[in-house]
């Protein structure tokens, strides 16, 4: 018996629900990396050198999220993505409970950050997973013309796990001393994410396997070795994806994570007010996400990122001197813009990258090239940013790394083929 094709709605809540809880989990350690880990896990270092190492920890769980692509993506091009989505689900939720739930330095000493950094690196093989598996539960199950608007629902993931995390941080912030926040109160929204887990596990368990999957598994196209077989046909659209999506990550984590940091520590900017910029800007993002989702299904995908990318060249010369300004209208524009060139691009990469693959190893070659991108676009922004405020080079020079990133980007593009109008079945390169 045939099993009935979910509704978009069920298939929307499905992707979405899981990227928001996952994005969730690790924006909240983002948000305390810029706040307080520093002084819980690092104190014995000064305030630039402990916002450094906070930022390495950050840094950690993207370059633990290839592995993860490689784990999950085998396992999910060999026995289906929903399972693999369930599984993805549960490592981090639970890696990100356990954070909340970690002693700090004071109490077990070295074995805190040591645990830390651990605890991180499960996280991003969590996530490592989850991005690749939720794009193809939403692209698989789109009918034809329409998977720029599918894969749109698990690209809002990031901007509502973004805002309810930082929302969480700004209630806690306003209800809590600082001291009982730096204390105890940032551990709360790691341990809440145990009830969104649940609810997010719910959902998933309500879904079927994908027909696209269903249909490859009955025709016996399924590769024994995943990974060999995308290393082997499609290796250079796995580096060209992953550079495509470079400025993506560099766009959201300057203005997320460093700026963050920066507006609080070097502007003197009220941590509160910087928490409420971003989450504007997220906004933005999120607007701009939709935006371009949906006109990539009319005008095409290649066409709607380059468009995104050339216009984060300027942005990222643009951005800083916004920001030296102090000025809170200003810092909030400067932190918009960023935001809404990176929903630009971000959106139709839902269905993009997905798109580049065949079906025989398309978990496996989305979610590879999604996580490589954010080892140099998302890992390495915060540490740069930082270390040029270190050697005394004016903050203008982040804007021209955003600006080389989207340089790259924007040449990777042009390498690669437009996919709207490909069925999922003929990806070929």
């Amino acid at each position: 018996m045939t099993t009935p094709r979910p509704t978009r709605t069920r298939i929307a809540a499905a992707s979405l629900i899981g990227t928001a809880i996952e994005f969730y989990d690790f924006y909240i350690y983002g948000t305390a990396a810029a706040l307080v880990l520093n002084t819980a896990f690092f104190p014995e270092m000064d305030e630039l050198a402990g916002t450094l190492a906070a930022f390495s920890t950050f840094a950690v769980a993207f370059v633990s999220r290839p592995l993860g692509s490689a784990i999950f993506g085998h396992w999910g091009d060999r026995v289906g993505r929903k399972s693999m989505l369930v599984v993805s689900l549960l490592l981090m939720g639970l890696s990100t409970v356990a954070i909340g739930l970690l002693p700090g330095y004071t109490a077990i000493g070295v074995a805190a950050p040591v645990l830390l950094v651990l605890l991180r690196f499960t996280q991003g093989i969590g996530l490592g997973g989850e991005w690749g598996g939720a794009a193809l539960l939403a692209t698989e199950h789109a009918p034809p013309g329409r998977r720029g608007l599918y894969a749109m629902f698990p690209q809002l993931g990031p901007p509502v796990g973004f805002i309810a995390a930082n929302g969480l941080f700004l209630i806690l912030g306003g209800l809590l001393t600082d001291d009982e926040f730096l204390t105890w109160g940032w551990r709360l929204p790691f341990v809440a994410s145990l009830v969104l887990v649940a609810i997010g596990l719910y959902v998933r368990l309500k879904i079927s396997e994908t027909p696209v999957f269903q249909a490859a598994m009955e025709e016996r196209r399924l590769a024994r070795v995943p990974l060999a077989g995308l290393m082997r046909h499609q290796w250079r659209r796995v580096l060209l994806g992953a550079g495509a999506m470079v400025i993506a990550y560099t766009l959201f984590y300057t203005a997320t994570t460093y700026c963050l940091a920066y507006g609080t520590a070097t502007l003197k900017i009220p941590r509160t007010t910087m928490l409420s910029l971003t989450m504007i800007g997220v906004v933005f993002m999120a607007a701009g996400t939709v935006v371009s989702s949906l006109v990539s299904d009319r005008v095409g995908r290649r066409p709607t990122l380059l468009v995104g990318t050339a216009g984060a060249i300027g942005w990222g010369l643009a951005m800083f001197p916004l920001m030296e300004t102090a000025s809170v209208p200003l810092v909030g524009l400067a932190l918009a813009g960023a935001l809404a060139l990176m929903g630009l691009i971000f959106g139709p990469m839902g269905a993009y990258l997905p798109e580049l693959f065949r079906t025989e190893y398309r978990y496996s070659g989305a979610s590879v090239a999604y996580s490589l991108g954010g080892v140099l676009g998302g890992a390495i922004p915060p540490l740069i940013a930082t270390q040029m405020q270190a050697g005394g080079l004016p903050v203008f020079y982040v804007g021209v790394y955003v600006s080389a990133m989207a340089v790259l980007s924007l040449l990777c593009l042009l390498a690669l083929p437009e996919t709207g109008t490909l069925e999922l079945s003929e990806a070929e390169w």
